[in-house]
This record gives C-alpha cells, sequence and structure tokens, in this order.
C-alpha cells in the first residue's frame, strides 16, 4: 500500500512528531510512505483569492497544491497524526483540508440537488492519531467531540464506502506522565503495525 501520514505540529521534538515518527518508521517496514510534515513544508494554510474564486467553478486553481493534491489522489491510505487544540485540528491542518481536499479532488459538488459526490475513493484505509489535553470524560461527554466529528463524519465519507478507519487519542496530555506517553506510543506501534 501507498500511504500518505500528514503531520501538524510546529514542535519538531514535541511528543507528537515522536507519534509522527513512529507511525512512518512502522509503516516503513511494510509500505511505501509519504511522509507529509506541514510545518516543515511550509505549507501556508491560508486559502488563496484564485483558490476560493474558483471553488465552484469548473475548474479549482490548484496549482500552489498540486503536489499535495497528487498525493491525495495516488495514496490507498492516510493518517493524520496532529494534537487538538481548543477540541479542533491546528489552523495549519483545516488550512490542508481547505486547500487540498477541495472540490475535483475530495468532492464534486452537486449544487442544485445539494449533494457531495465522493472523490477519493482511492483511499481505502483513513486513519487519526491524535492527542487532547482534557481528560477523555470532557472531551467526549461535555464537549461532544467536535473534532472526531468532523474528521469522521464530515471527511472520512470523501473517501467513499468501504474506507477502514481507526482513531487512536491520548487524552489528559496537560497531566501525562512518561509511563502514559510511551503507553500510547506502543499503542499506535501496535495498530499501525497490523495495516
Amino acid at each position: 500500500m501507498l500511504i500518505q501520514v500528514v503531520h501538524s505540529h510546529p514542535v519538531a521534538d514535541s511528543y507528537n512528531h515522536a507519534l509522527f515518527r513512529t507511525i512512518v518508521e512502522t509503516l516503513q517496514r511494510r509500505h511505501e510512505v509519504i511522509a507529509t510534515d506541514l510545518y516543515r513544508e511550509d505549507f501556508s494554510p491560508a486559502m488563496t483569492e484564485a483558490e476560493r474564486r474558483s471553488y465552484y467553478q469548473a475548474a479549482y486553481a490548484e496549482q500552489a497544491v498540486a503536489h499535495l493534491i497528487g498525493h491525495a489522489r495516488r495514496a490507498d491510505g492516510i493518517i493524520f497524526c496532529f494534537p487538538h487544540w481548543w477540541f479542533s485540528m491546528p489552523a495549519m491542518l483545516k488550512g490542508y483540508f481547505d486547500r487540498v481536499w477541495a472540490p475535483g479532488t475530495a468532492f464534486a459538488h452537486d449544487l442544485k440537488g445539494g449533494r457531495i459526490k465522493p472523490l477519493l475513493t482511492n483511499i481505502r484505509l483513513f486513519g487519526v492519531v491524535t492527542s487532547y489535553g482534557s481528560p477523555w470524560w470532557l472531551t467526549r461527554i461535555v464537549m461532544q467531540d467536535p473534532g472526531r466529528k468532523v474528521l469522521l463524519r464530515a471527511l472520512k465519507p470523501m473517501c467513499g464506502a468501504g474506507v477502514r478507519s481507526f482513531y487512536l487519542a491520548h487524552y489528559d496530555m496537560d497531566r501525562s506522565t512518561p509511563a502514559s506517553r510511551a503507553a500510547f506510543i506502543e499503542r499506535v506501534r501496535a495498530r499501525i503495525a497490523q495495516i
């Protein structure tokens, strides 16, 4: 399989970056990997005027992100690795979805019928490895986990029917311990090794 791993964290020696390295290194034992580190690639999350003006036109102005669109169109699987900040993905990753998972790539519009047709049907695996500063009960029960809903209910369906998925989260990072972080890395390594 060709699997793209998309990472979004500004600090190269962070725990989240260690998760990214774990995912990539584990995958490379059995798969071809496209390691996409948005911060290290100086990705600009801001949608350009040309991109926005062309959003509902026949051809989206994809020139500035064509290489990332090419990765999404070729990949058999995609895994996102990032922290949740304020119960949402970082702005860098949100900008990736805004600019790369655009019309003509991730979906086709049926503006009259109000429907969206998934176009990333080449992606057969959709994975998420993430962390939250808050405990699980605050994230899942009180806040109703808005970040997970966006990923699994809005973005995963762009991959079409039958896509396999997983969602691994380390909660309560603000009070994590070396033991809890090591245990989660091992959980991630074990799950990724099953792919």
